[in-house]
């Protein structure tokens, strides 16, 4: 039996998969599965995997019966999966080669149920990756996710196999911020969420991709806070401004227009101006980064903030 079962949901990704896969056959810790649940793709997804999967007999690959991600993730969790960890990927997102070797270290203490480490983001090269994630230092909790999510993507998350079955599974009614809400849903059912300050993932951000769509994000988030709220838990105007210095700071870094990041911005201080603005490493340089983008060229504000 392996100790990962690695699932990653594909959809017309031959562009960036192979890329994924490289990555995951150079993991340090060679004990894993990988599930590729592909969604229907048009392009080579399916031939790529079949030729990774003759490669290296760890790779597999299956049809999503249903459709959409959190349908192929839960169908080839509660299916497929024979490791005791499951691992999620996004078929765009490159894992560095010793997360595997770190998640089995961290699970090791038997009271984690979860794990998800720091994340850079970049776009055609994760050699260009400037901007890091930070990782809180406590467990995850619920009044943290109705903030900035410090998971940031499911390819950052890897959970006990147990605990994921408990937990439900992914609502694949929600067409974004699905993510969120079901890690709302396994730490409020009792799941301990630790963060790892290693970077383990690069995420690849796109301007056109679901990722950047900022008003599906608005609306999965209102799923989100209802399903907190079965949990008696509400969020207070810090949680409303941190959320929209996140919305503000996503703004920025997908060159969003000149006047996006400044309207989170607003809202956000409307919210909680301390909430916003601290600690001032963030929220500060966030409103200068917001009233700035208003009056550079567009290639400078490109420059500076789209990475």
């Amino acid at each position: 039996m392996p100790d990962f079962s690695v699932i990653i949901p594909c959809f017309n990704a031959a562009g960036t998969l192979g890329e994924t896969l490289e990555a995951l056959r150079a993991q340090t810790h060679r004990s894993w599965e990988a599930i590729c649940v592909d969604d229907g793709s048009r392009d080579e997804t399916r031939e790529i995997v079949r030729d990774f999967a003759r490669r290296d007999p760890r790779i597999f690959l299956v049809c999503n019966p249903g459709k959409g991600p959190s349908d192929a993730r839960n169908y080839a969790a509660r299916s497929l999966t024979n490791g005791g960890l499951i691992a999620f990927c996004d078929a765009d997102d490159i894992w560095v080669p010793s997360k595997l070797a770190d998640l089995i270290i961290a699970f090791k203490d038997t009271t984690v149920d979860a794990v998800f480490g720091r994340i850079a983001f970049f776009r055609a090269c994760k050699d260009d990756a400037t901007v890091l994630s930070t990782v809180p230092r406590t467990d995850l909790s619920i009044r943290m996710l109705l903030g900035e999510n410090p998971v940031c993507t499911m390819s950052n998350v890897t959970v006990r196999k147990d605990v994921f079955a408990a937990s439900g599974g992914f609502d694949p009614t929600i067409v974004h911020n699905e993510d969120l809400e079901w890690l709302i849903r396994l730490v409020g059912k009792g799941a301990r969420v630790v963060g790892l300050d290693r970077l383990q993932t690069f995420y690849r951000t796109s301007a056109g991709g679901l990722s950047s769509d900022l008003d599906a994000m608005r609306a999965g988030r209102e799923h989100a806070i209802a399903t907190a709220a079965r949990y008696g838990v509400k969020p207070c105007g810090k949680s409303h401004a941190i959320h929209q210095r996140y919305l503000a700071r996503r703004a920025l870094r997908l060159g969003h227009g000149r006047l996006a990041p400044l309207r989170h911005t607003l809202k956000g201080l409307a919210h909680s101006p301390a909430g916003f603005s601290l600690p001032l490493r963030r929220g500060g340089l966030t409103l200068l980064a917001a009233l700035s983008v208003t009056v550079l060229p567009r290639s400078a504000a490109s420059f500076l903030f789209s990475r």
